[in-house]
């Protein structure tokens, strides 16, 4: 099987669409011999933030010297983004590989009669068993969606971390805060201690389902806190963690990840890995703080050039995530005039969305985003409470955005995702910007 091969296969062969459920998963893993209890896990979920903090955990075991997996979706660009070892990225070789081993047993359950499992059903499965053959120490694993039925919590990991708990994918995971939270508290296993950023409602659903399983919980305010050491700038910030329970620990860190959401994602990295440091003597304060200085998570709120001309990709693409993006630029970029290039998909409230985010003054080019589950950007404009054209792609409307900016402006793509790959491509091969 070639690389193009096994991503066919995964597009193909898989259930339709989002299946929430254990059961073909854990028949998956049965047959692959659960490479998932070959080494040990941290599991994070969350609303927003859960990709940054899976990244700064797996970034700060790796500089201790531990042998690193790492589980994050969606992908920028390539699939082979989605599993890494050692900050390295899977080989598309090694990725057809994986594809291959889980494929068979994927037939093999099929012509059984059984239920084929998902395209993330199989990604994971890939993933896990890719770990145990590259003999990793820990594993980071980020949630795909929501976190009891998610296919990822069919491991006993040795900490789990939820970040916030917001309004997002209310199809599957509940129509307020507190069902929103139970999916998310899903991923709680008896007795392993649970990291959380979250506020109330969701924080006292999470701190309830922790007590039931017997499970230690930090709750940021509570355990833990995190403030600013040094004013922040566009290169990043300086923080100081303070731990309120068990030894009292401090511990200041250089953070490369813009925004105040990003000093609350580091929070619970930190809060996780000291817990982790109890039991692993290599992972230092320093081991820690290199790891967090070292961290690249690319498409969210990421600061580019184009000559001179400043560049901003976030893949906020909810409310909460909207609003993060904008804090996050009032304090990096002030008042300064914008120019967006905006997609979203369908199932997402973006009637809310765009009114929290565009000021009168801006300038939108409207986009559509490489999927059937793309809004119409003809829709879109019409909405919009400022000055809005379309294009027919996204190439076009970054052409069109590219050259209707001023070098006092900034050039913000934000919406969803699903734009990244086609866009940084674009930037990088007919506009020659550095990612």
């Amino acid at each position: 099987m070639t690389y193009e091969e096994a991503v066919y296969y995964l597009e193909h062969a898989s259930a339709f669409g989002i299946q929430l459920g254990l059961g073909r998963m854990e028949q998956l893993l049965s047959r692959l011999h659960n490479p998932q209890d070959r080494y040990k896990t941290i599991h994070v979920t969350g609303t927003n933030g859960k990709g940054s903090v899976t990244a700064m955990i797996a970034s700060a075991l790796h500089q201790a010297g531990f042998r690193t997996g790492r589980y994050t979706s969606p992908h920028l660009e390539e699939y082979t983004e989605r599993i890494c070892v050692d900050e390295g990225a899977i080989s598309r070789t090694d990725f057809a590989e994986a594809v291959a081993v889980v494929s068979h047993e994927v037939e093999a359950i099929a012509a059984a009669g059984g239920e084929r499992p998902t395209e993330f059903e199989m990604l994971t499965a890939a993933a896990f068993w890719y770990f145990a053959k590259a003999r990793v120490d820990y594993a980071v694993i980020e949630v795909g969606l929501g976190g009891l039925l998610d296919s990822t919590n069919v491991i006993t990991p040795v900490v789990s971390v939820i970040t916030n708990v917001a309004m997002d994918h209310m199809k599957y995971c509940g129509n307020t805060l507190e069902e929103i939270a139970v999916q998310k508290a899903g991923i709680i296993k008896p007795g392993v201690p649970v990291v959380t950023t979250a506020e109330k409602p969701g924080l006292s659903v999470i701190a309830a389902t922790a007590y039931e399983k017997h499970s230690r919980l930090y709750a940021l305010g509570h355990s833990f806190t995190i403030k600013a050491a040094a004013p922040p700038d566009v290169q990043g910030q300086v923080l100081t963690l303070q731990e309120h329970t068990g030894r009292g620990r401090a511990l200041t860190v250089d953070l490369p990840l813009l925004g105040e959401h990003q000093q609350k994602n580091c929070a619970a990295a930190l809060m996780a890995l000291l817990l982790v440091a109890r039991q692993e003597k290599r992972l230092t304060k320093t081991a820690i703080a290199a790891g967090i200085h070292q961290v690249r998570w690319p498409g969210r709120f990421q600061v580019l050039k184009a000559g001179e001309q400043d560049i901003v990709i976030d893949g906020a693409h909810n409310p909460a995530g909207i609003d993060t993006f904008c804090r996050t630029y009032e304090q990096v970029f002030g008042t300064r005039e914008r120019v967006f290039l905006f997609s979203v998909l369908a199932d997402k409230d973006y009637t809310q969305m765009v009114h929290t985010l565009f000021r009168s003054d801006d300038y939108v080019i409207c986009a559509p985003a490489p999927t059937p589950r793309s809004a119409d950007p003809r829709e879109i404009a019409r909405i919009l409470p400022c000055r809005a054209d379309w294009a027919s792609s996204l190439e076009a409307a970054l052409d069109q955005a590219l050259q209707a900016v001023q070098p006092a402006q900034v050039l913000c793509i934000v919406g969803s995702l699903y734009i990244q790959g086609d866009v940084r491509r674009h930037l990088r091969d007919s506009w020659h910007v550095t990612l």
